[in-house]
């Protein structure tokens, strides 16, 4: 378990870059311009700070025109630490402090500020939140014990990134946004109706997840890796007395899974888009198959590229999506103002890049692309915006990005050599499959 925990947290916080590192440049709406960092310098007296004691940030584009009152808060993801040795490691990088990370960063897909590329959100206030505390901006408690110093403060981060933002505009908002991609995204889950709670009530104040619906999922060795592992980073984080009152007590004795999407989806009041890939790649090689489920490296080569998979494995990845549209049946026949776009994609954050977002290639269900279904579900225009693709193999609009190689895959992520840019150094491009 232990293997598997520190594999979760390196493979987790990198898997983002690696799967869309590789992809051509993309345009802006300002090509090369770079949103810079601001330190939030009250965050010390509301006891908010990174793992290493650093000052948490964000990104702040400003928005213009017609967007001027209208705010997209977007959580930036990167796994979590579950244990001391994985968050003290974590603390020395990019993921556990500013001090690390670069101080500007680029724009693309929802936060680009390109009319042709981002027409329903181009013009609004963009903020990225930079992800530092290793639990989705969850956690409230420290480690101390005379060498390593440990802050669990990401619901203090959450706070105070929002209260230095109100003052810039954010108090005044005409429609807003909360979103986030994987570890970001099950922050949004978290967060949603808590950021609606800071906002004019006459604002329109949605929500959407990309790649953060993270199930409750039993791996290919019959064990619930991602239950264990939730569990032991809730406790170690003080997570519980963060997670929705509600859901905790519809969930006692086990309050740590309303840190699933699953579970907490249905207390969830604020109008939610869920954006996630039936055979998400982070779920499938560490939920449905983690290191640990797989010690022989039986399934390496299907999940390098999944036209490797034998039927066997084949099935296990169908009923890994029969188990995704499962835990969202409820929400897609129920819910009466919220979103989906569920694709068959292998693919793992598809609204951070043009790619994806919207561009000539981009993945669709029913010839619409992410940002038309996304644009259509905020602004209610037309027919209910709940999208869910065929399954593998049927659907021909998807950029299945896949590493050259299981050990580059993972060294690269050990390294923890990855930055906010288009090349993280990582090798060979991926194979498109």
């Amino acid at each position: 378990m232990k293997t598997t925990t520190r594999l979760l947290d390196l493979t987790a916080a990198m898997v983002l870059v690696v799967y869309v590192s590789f992809s051509p440049p993309l345009v802006s709406g300002d090509p090369g311009r770079r949103v810079s960092m601001t330190l939030v310098r009250d965050a010390a007296a509301l006891g908010a700070f990174c793992l290493d004691g650093s000052l948490p940030a964000y990104h702040l584009d400003r928005g213009f025109g017609a967007g001027s009152n209208n705010w997209i808060l977007q959580f930036e993801g990167g796994g979590w630490c579950n244990d001391i040795a994985s968050c003290v490691d974590r603390a020395k990088t990019r993921r556990g402090s500013t001090r690390y990370m670069s101080k500007t960063v680029v724009f693309t897909g929802v936060l680009s500020n390109n009319a042709s590329q981002n027409p329903d959100f181009y013009n609004w206030n963009k903020v990225r939140l930079r992800y530092c505390d290793g639990a989705s901006f969850a956690g409230d408690s420290q480690f101390g014990n005379g060498t390593s110093l440990l802050y669990f403060r990401g619901q203090r981060i959450w706070n105070a990134i929002i209260l230095d933002l109100l003052p810039k505009g954010l108090a005044k908002a005409h429609k807003a946004l909360l979103t986030g991609c994987s570890a970001g995204g099950l922050s949004t889950f978290l967060h949603c109706d808590n950021f609606t709670s800071y906002l004019p009530k006459n604002a329109s104040v949605k929500c959407m997840s990309d790649a953060g619906f993270f199930l409750d999922a039993i791996d290919v060795a019959a064990n619930r890796t991602m239950r264990s592992f939730y569990s032991q980073l809730v406790s170690l984080q003080g997570i519980q007395k963060n997670l929705d009152p509600s859901c905790t007590h519809a969930f006692f004795p086990e309050p740590s899974l309303c840190f699933f999407p699953q579970y907490v989806l249905r207390f969830i009041k604020t109008p939610f888009f869920i954006l996630n890939s039936a055979y998400d790649v982070f779920q499938f090689h560490h939920g449905l198959v983690p290191p640990s489920a797989d010690q022989t490296g039986r399934w390496n080569r299907c999940k390098l590229n999944v036209t490797a998979c034998n039927p066997h494995q084949l099935d296990a990845l169908q009923g890994f999506r029969k188990d995704m549209l499962g835990a969202l049946m409820n929400f897609f026949r129920n819910s009466t103002r919220g979103g989906m776009f569920i694709n068959s994609c292998f693919d793992h954050c598809q609204s951070a890049l043009e790619e994806t977002w919207l561009s000539p290639t981009s993945p669709r269900i029913n010839n619409k692309t992410i940002a038309e279904t996304v644009g259509d579900w905020y602004f209610g225009r037309g027919e209910e915006a709940k999208e869910i693709g065929c399954p593998y193999p049927c659907d021909k609009t998807c950029h299945n990005l896949i590493p050259a190689s299981t050990s580059d895959f993972l060294a690269s992520n050990a390294s923890g050599s990855g930055h906010n840019s288009r090349d993280d150094g990582f090798g060979e491009r991926p194979r498109r499959v």
